[in-house]
């Protein structure tokens, strides 16, 4: 495993890093399963787990508690991030911030992930969504100082809705935010733009999620595919998103040099750029653990590789089936 620095705020963290959301929010994951994966990326030298309150409503953050008690003094870092009170994803510029994230709010959620991860201090919080809009107001800065101040944090950051990378970048010039997390993929490159140059000025941290885009570059999908009706990508993967992702996904199987899957491309390109702290795929299950964090070997895409990739990048626009 290859390690790199979280910004500049003094975290080392790996350039892999676990991501538990399928762990406690999707209905066929498995306690038993969760925990083996868990146990499996720390022995491949995983330091960097991120989950939510919401995953669950704590169940995920819990089982990342019983992986916490399961090594007590080993250094794992721990991102997770407080709800937004009116349970809305994507957060817009009509909601206020007040009815999305109160003081008093953002200091309950991170005690309650407190309990769950049975620990002391988070090292990283964040706020689940975010509309810039909310930038100037006090009230979310003087939360975040307060829970550091007593030490119930150490971090703060934001998740950035997704194909927003740009909706984020007046909190970050406030200098109150130690990280970000945002959306990148092959598919989703826009990130380059603005985002990844003003986190490396500022020195915040970026957490890199979707690296697959939920599947779209695994290179198992076909027109044919279907999920169940409960399962969260039947919506993502619908008529609108499907066929396009096929075919994109097919587009890029021409570039694959022998011996790599679509997969691994994926992978390698999500810790392509400097800007980026921790790519965090979902893994539930014990091999996609020893797949993912296998792209963690030191070698990088070749530069004419990233150079044509570049041209596969496609920019989307929010849509009610995308959230």
């Amino acid at each position: 495993m290859e390690y790199r620095d979280f910004g500049s705020r003094g975290l080392r963290v790996s350039e892999i890093g676990h991501g538990l959301w399928g762990m406690g929010d999707w209905k066929d994951s498995e306690d038993a399963q969760s925990l083996e994966a868990l146990e499996l990326s720390l022995s491949l030298g995983c330091n960097f787990y991120d989950t939510a309150w919401i995953y669950g409503s704590g169940h995920s953050e819990q089982l990342l508690g019983q992986l916490l008690r399961n090594h007590p003094g080993e250094k794992i870092v721990v991102a997770t991030k407080v709800p937004p009170k009116n349970r809305k994803w994507p957060a817009n510029p009509q909601d206020a911030l007040e009815d999305t994230f109160p003081s008093e709010h953002i200091i309950e959620y991170t005690k309650r992930s407190l309990e769950n991860l049975g620990i002391d201090c988070i090292d990283i919080q964040q706020l689940h969504v975010w509309d810039d809009h909310w930038a100037a107001h006090p009230s979310w800065q003087e939360a975040a100082q307060r829970l550091k101040e007593e030490g119930l944090i150490r971090q703060f950051g934001l998740s950035l809705n997704r194909w927003e990378p740009w909706n984020g970048l007046q909190a970050i010039r406030t200098g109150a935010v130690d990280s970000v997390q945002v959306i990148y993929n092959i598919f989703d490159q826009a990130p380059e733009d603005e985002l990844f140059p003003l986190c490396q000025q500022m020195g915040v941290g970026v957490i890199a999620r979707v690296p697959l885009d939920e599947g779209g570059l695994s290179g198992k999908l076909t027109e044919d595919t279907r999920f169940a009706a409960d399962d969260w990508r039947s919506g993502y993967f619908g008529p609108e998103n499907l066929a396009e992702t096929v075919s994109r996904a097919e587009a890029l199987k021409t570039l694959l040099p022998a011996g790599i899957s679509l997969a691994e491309l994926a992978m390698r390109f999500s810790i392509s750029h400097a800007a980026v702290s921790t790519s965090i795929p979902g893994m539930r299950k014990p091999q996609h653990v020893r797949q993912n964090i296998a792209v963690s070997d030191g070698q990088a895409l070749p530069g004419e590789l990233l150079e044509a990739l570049r041209h596969h990048r496609w920019d989307r626009k929010v849509a009610p089936w995308s959230d």
